[in-house]
């Protein structure tokens, strides 16, 4: 055990093994740090009634993140990390083998009150994948501030399911980044729409921004079926007053394939910006009415390659007089646009992609989108969005260009190859 002084507060270092770290859990105190050796453990993760403070977050962590992570196997009737009314806690260096027992891998459970300013980062989930309802990482109590960032997470029934069917429990102010989700029965991410926003949440009325950024979204191995989802969903936020204003800002996203539903679906606020979308199994972007309608939506610079539909708005206003723009994208498909009066975006067939773009027919690790000539439209960029003035590739946009991947980028910039870079500790 080691003691850390800071000013008039103190943090305390606890290690512990199989045998003895569940003794230690009761012993968390703001700032401490529960250090975890190799090895295998059997019960689980009960994370109930514990908080750090800002500034002072409770820690449990691998000792050593470069030896065999601590790996916590699933066991039946229980969720292995569990949280019940937590907050300011960092979960980091884990593994959570699920063997597939019917339970999810991290639970914020239906009955707790809250679980907010959570941080899930470099943690590798697998299979729990018994059914399309076991989970990788789940919300099913009021949510803010999480951050679940560098996770993979694979061969599980859903990746990410955040709020719950009826609209209720909100997950708010999120920022999903750099994670790796594949292999998923039924979506790689959902967020449930939102009813009201909960009047006792922190900072509930202010407007939020939930970030989507960097991750690698792929349904590449998925069956056409009953479990058939698109990668992700977005639902919509509190239709009044509080959280009504809060935008889901998905961009710098890597999307890939989907035998039987689209790569993205959502309705609200939505910007979705500068993501590569490869389908060549069926369509990309269908932002569409699920619970409620199309509200302000942005969707530019973008790379689309689709065997079917590129980018669709459905029912767009809906009666409801919100902003819409689709500008600045490239896109290849057989319905390129739902709409003929979006201008500034370069369209054409599935089958042309190739003239234009480099490697957009090659594998995974092969694959390249950057333009062959400098591509340019006029188009009017939206202003007020984090990163807008970056490629996928993270570098600085020439103005005028279009699409995901600037031209005159190293082609191991503009595929997966940037994500990998991302990806690595």
């Amino acid at each position: 055990m080691l003691c850390l002084l800071s000013g008039m507060a103190s943090a305390t270092d606890y290690r512990a093994g199989p045998g003895d770290y569940r003794e230690q859990l009761r012993r968390l105190q703001p700032g401490d740090r529960l250090l975890l050796k190799s090895g295998d453990y059997r019960q689980g993760l009960p994370l109930h009634e514990l908080s750090g403070r800002s500034g002072q977050p409770i820690i449990i962590e691998a000792l050593d993140p470069s030896a065999p992570l601590p790996r916590f196997i699933a066991r039946p009737g229980a969720n292995t990390v569990s949280l019940i009314n937590v907050r300011y806690l960092v979960l980091r260096y884990l593994e959570l083998d699920g063997r597939n027992v019917p339970v999810d891998a991290i639970k914020a459970e239906g009955q707790s009150r809250f679980a907010d300013f959570i941080t899930l980062e470099r943690i590798f989930i697998h299979d729990h994948a018994a059914s399309q309802q076991n989970v990788g990482i789940s919300t099913k109590c009021p949510a803010l501030g999480w951050m679940v960032r560098n996770n993979r997470i694979q061969r599980v029934g859903t990746g990410m399911y955040f709020g719950d069917a009826d609209g209720t429990d909100p997950f708010v102010a999120g920022v999903i980044e750099g994670n790796q989700v594949s292999d998923t029965l039924g979506y790689n991410l959902q967020i449930k729409h939102q009813k009201a926003r909960p009047a006792d949440m922190p900072e509930s009325g202010i407007r939020h921004d939930t970030l989507i950024r960097h991750n690698f979204f792929s349904k590449e191995n998925a069956l056409p079926g009953p479990d058939s989802r698109p990668n992700v969903l977005v639902g919509h936020f509190p239709l009044t007053e509080g959280g009504s204003r809060d935008r889901y800002l998905i961009y710098a996203n890597l999307f890939w394939q989907n035998p039987s539903e689209a790569l993205f679906q959502g309705e609200g606020n939505i910007a979705l910006y500068n993501n590569v979308l490869i389908n060549p199994r069926g369509s990309a972007v269908r932002v569409q009415p699920h619970n409620d309608v199309l509200r302000h939506v942005d969707i530019f610079h973008n790379t689309v390659v689709a065997r079917d539909e590129g980018i669709v708005l459905r029912n767009p206003e809906a009666g409801h007089a919100y902003p819409q723009g689709v500008t600045a994208n490239v896109i290849f498909a057989a319905r390129p646009l739902s709409s003929p009066g979006w201008v500034g975006n370069l369209t054409g067939p599935y089958d042309s992609a190739a003239r234009d773009l480099r490697k957009p027919f090659a594998s995974l690790e092969e694959l390249d989108l950057a333009p062959h000539p400098f591509l340019s439209a006029t188009s009017s960029i939206p202003a007020g969005y984090p990163d807008a003035d970056l490629d996928y590739t993270y570098q600085t946009r020439v103005t005028g260009e279009i699409g995901a991947c600037e031209s005159g980028r190293p082609i191991r910039d503009c595929g997966m190859g940037f994500l990998q870079r991302l990806f690595a500790p």
